[in-house]
């Protein structure tokens, strides 16, 4: 699968410390992905999001990479610069969203490559974009933003087309690709999971609606 497998997630180590330089590389390989969900006044911005969000934790590693050589070390250090400003500041508050939106993303095509699907209409998506909005981004948006994302749904691409966006355009098998899609998921997921579990950990998760 050429856009989610084109740079590899460095594998979590064992003490679960992400280094900060080689998941921004891998992970700035992905804001692409929301175009292949089509409906741009939707998911142009998610995009935006994810790659500005990128950018703002990149500028606060460029600033120090010692300092910030793990996402452990940009929470905790900014937690000491910021105060009681943080955790809504900085690139924690960066990061935080983008968990949020590479979420999505993960449930979504765990969801596909799951199996889970509308019966009567299998080629279409909208039974895992909910599910993943609903478990990723749902409780932290307003009312208008979430009338927004659930009515997005029926624009979206079938799956087949998005399976072949994934690829670039290439014609494989769904087979093939669903196994590309495992793969990326093996990888990616237990460094999100760490992420989750580090916002857990130090109290940083925040409630509020965008």
């Amino acid at each position: 699968m050429a856009l989610l497998l084109e740079h590899e997630f460095k594998p979590l180590p064992a003490d679960k410390q992400i280094e900060t330089l080689p998941f921004l590389e891998a992970v700035a390989h992905l804001p692409p992905f929301f175009d292949c969900l089509g409906t741009p006044i939707v998911y142009s911005p998610v995009k935006a999001d994810l790659a500005g969000n990128i950018k703002k934790i990149r500028t606060v590693y460029d600033s120090n990479p010692t300092k910030f050589k793990t996402l452990q070390n940009i929470l905790e250090v900014e937690k000491e610069m910021h105060g009681a400003a943080w955790p809504k500041t900085g690139a924690t508050l960066a990061l935080m969203w983008l968990k949020r939106g590479l979420k999505f993303m993960l449930v979504l095509l765990q969801s596909i490559s799951d199996g889970e699907r509308d019966e009567e209409h299998p080629n279409l998506i909208r039974v895992n974009a909910l599910k993943a909005y609903e478990i990723a981004l749902k409780k932290y948006h307003g009312w208008m933003l979430q009338k927004l994302f659930t009515g997005s749904v029926y624009a979206l691409p079938y799956k087949s087309d998005l399976l072949k966006a994934l690829e670039k355009g290439k014609e494989v098998k769904e087979e093939e690709s669903i196994e590309k899609i495992h793969q990326f998921l093996s990888r990616v997921t237990p460094i999100l999971d760490a992420i989750y579990e580090m916002y857990t950990k130090m109290n940083a998760e925040l409630s509020y609606k965008a």
